[in-house]
């Protein structure tokens, strides 16, 4: 058994000197430090436990976060594929303890076979609505499946985050209302057979009852490739009356991780690769004592026999009392500006801080006074006015610019007066982020733009700090497979570009080479890499900056450039290489963690080479890339 627990101050007063809000403390629990975790492809499910002691229930809990972090493994290789895990409440009271089986978080792996050795992600989900479990000691079990051989694999951390102070509400009890994989398009056996209406009772004193739902699509039926890759509704029912109708299905272009080493665009049935799923949650009061709450799926047939279609489905129904306060709200996470890797897509930004407020009082918030700035500079305030209920939260975009020094900042933001009373618990009405500086940039920028095979898809424009365009490119103004530069003459000041892509593949996409790949870079004046996109970039990419007189490079972040094309190919690809000095280039291509060919140049600067793979059997490789022996870039590649 391994436990950690750490206690905090959350906020630091003297962020604040005006506020009296008193720190929150905080403890970390970690059940899974670093584990290796693999697949067993003998049953395709592989079971990782740990044990983690929580606070007792003497204690009181204000709100739990479980944070799970993947990592490339220190002495295997990477994992490939996206798998569907669970992370479950196994036991609790020690190993004599009370057997559970509760769903905490559903994840789903990356791609992850582009990974470097220095890759990490932390995903975040709130948990707490099953804090009356987590007391004492608690086991947790991590479940990974799939086929994969052994020897890939992922390091996993699992950490709960749990917030001491007064409960927004008292949990009373918990019903499972669904749990399992439902075939979905089967004519013999529809869906339908297992989303049954259930009836639930009220306790005596409960106030109001969650439904938290857990759902993803998997499978690939015909002809729609249901439920993967299928557009699908469900309806949430309670007593006849529909509470909830919406579409299973997400965007994935704007993942947060990426680029990933496989179809990472594509949309889903309610998921994404590399995507730690956050529950729907329906809150309903307590005004019958019986009550029927049942789940409805779009009808859907599959046309064929052995259907493969799959409702992977967990929903459970949380008992509460009365909320305990009348006025309170909380701040619950800083977006913009920040470091957190979910998040990276928007940030560092310089315009427009974001946050995200719930309100978790009995009374509906109507307005909310918020101060917010960059730690040494002056405070700015901004008259929120809205209509939210309990426990619904809005994103809130503040006005102005975010101010910064150079390196890392500060950025703090308070919420005051929830409908002009004083909050009933303030310890989560402050929160502080960190965030790094933006690149600076010359005031000469050139602009190196190569199209793909559709330019239809693709426009960019870069604004100043009145938010005005002063440069864009537009589909219209350009030809297929064709490259353009744009010298741009900048005034000092902020700047925010932006690549579209409304087809959602980016420049290039290594499963689509029929839509020919393109680039983007700023270049200087004399040619060399300021800065360069990400061509694999779903629905397109961001970029803030500081325009200065002298602008000096960032030693410390590498202005190297590569592309490979085509990533799948039957014989022959290309690689484009850019170093910002002439060193030593190693590319090897890669299967299994094992070099099937390998090349070296010796004072390279910048070049494209063309190799042929036609020899080799047919399946998955991996290109890496080494500057002075120093691994800087993979991709994975395709042998059709």
């Amino acid at each position: 058994m391994k436990s950690i627990i750490n206690s905090c101050c959350f906020f630091l007063l003297s962020f604040f000197a005006p506020s009296t809000v008193l720190p929150q403390d905080i403890i970390n629990v970690t059940t899974h430090d670093h584990i290796f975790i693999n697949t067993n492809v003998k049953t395709g499910e592989n079971y990782f436990l740990g044990w983690g002691r929580f606070p007792g229930n003497n204690v009181d809990i204000r709100r739990i976060k479980m944070q799970v972090t993947l990592g490339h493994p220190d002495s295997a290789a990477i994992a490939h594929w996206d798998y569907l895990d669970f992370i479950n409440l196994r036991r609790v009271g020690g190993k004599s303890g009370v057997s559970k089986d509760i769903e905490l978080g559903r994840l789903i792996t990356p791609y992850g076979s582009s990974f470097t050795k220095d890759w990490s992600f932390t995903w975040e989900v709130d948990v707490t609505d099953f804090a009356m479990f987590l007391r004492d000691s608690v086991e947790i079990e991590y479940v990974h499946t799939g086929y994969e051989p052994q020897k890939l694999g992922w390091s996993l951390t699992i950490n709960f985050e749990i917030h001491l102070g007064a409960p927004i509400a008292n949990p009373i009890a918990l019903t499972e209302l669904y749990k399992g994989s439902f075939p979905y398009g089967d004519k013999n056996d529809p869906i339908e057979n297992y989303l049954k209406p259930v009836s639930v009772t009220f306790n005596d004193n409960a106030d109001f009852g969650r439904i938290r739902i857990q759902h993803t699509g998997h499978g690939f039926g015909k002809p729609d490739f249901c439920s993967e890759f299928c557009n699908r509704w469900r309806k949430v029912i309670v007593n006849g009356e529909v509470i909830d109708k919406r579409d299973l299905w997400k965007d994935c272009g704007n993942n947060p991780l990426y680029p990933q080493g496989g179809t990472w665009i594509y949309d889903r049935g309610h998921w994404c690769p590399g995507d730690l799923q956050k529950p729907d949650v329906f809150d309903i009061k307590a005004e019958n004592k019986e009550n029927i709450i049942d789940i409805d799926m779009m009808p859907y047939v599959d046309s064929v026999e052995n259907v493969d279609g799959k409702e992977v489905v967990t929903a459970y129904f949380i008992e509460y009392t009365a909320p305990n306060k009348q006025y309170d709200v909380a701040i619950e996470d800083i977006e913009v500006p920040t470091n957190k890797q979910i998040y990276s897509r928007r940030n560092p930004s310089v315009f427009n801080p974001i946050i995200r407020i719930k309100n978790l009082g009995s009374q509906p918030l109507k307005k909310l006074k918020i101060k917010y700035r960059t730690q040494g500079f002056d405070f700015k305030t901004y008259q929120w006015k809205g209509n939210l209920s309990f426990f619904e939260e809005e994103t809130i975009i503040l006005p102005g610019p975010v101010d910064f020094k150079d390196g890392e900042n500060l950025f703090e933001v308070e919420l005051l007066k929830p409908n002009g009373k004083i909050d009933q618990w303030p310890h989560d009405n402050t929160l502080v982020s960190t965030f790094h500086s933006p690149k600076k940039l010359p005031l000469d920028i050139v602009v190196a733009y190569k199209t793909n095979k559709r330019p239809e898809e693709n426009m960019f424009f870069l604004v100043n700090s009145n938010l005005d365009t002063v440069y864009q490119r537009r589909p219209e103004q350009c030809e297929p497979n064709s490259f353009y530069t744009d010298t741009l003459h900048l005034k000092p000041g902020v700047y925010e570009f932006e690549l579209l892509d409304k087809g959602g593949n980016g420049l290039e996409f290594w499963a689509e080479p029929k839509h020919g790949y393109g680039y983007l870079r700023f270049h200087d004046l004399n040619g060399n890499i300021l800065h360069h996109f990400i061509s694999d970039c779903g629905n397109g990419q961001f970029l803030a900056f500081e325009a200065v007189e002298e602008a000096r490079p960032d030693t410390l972040v590498s202005q190297n450039a590569f592309f490979i094309y085509p990533r799948r190919t039957e014989d022959r690809l290309e690689l484009d290489a850019f170093l910002d000095s002439p060193q030593k280039l190693r590319v090897q291509f890669m299967s299994d963690g094992e070099p099937v060919e390998i090349h070296e140049y010796h004072q390279f600067k910048s070049g494209t080479f063309e190799y042929y793979i036609g020899y080799l059997p047919k399946g998955r490789y991996v290109v890496e890339i080494y500057v002075d022996d120093k691994l800087v870039h993979k991709d994975r590649i395709n042998r059709d």
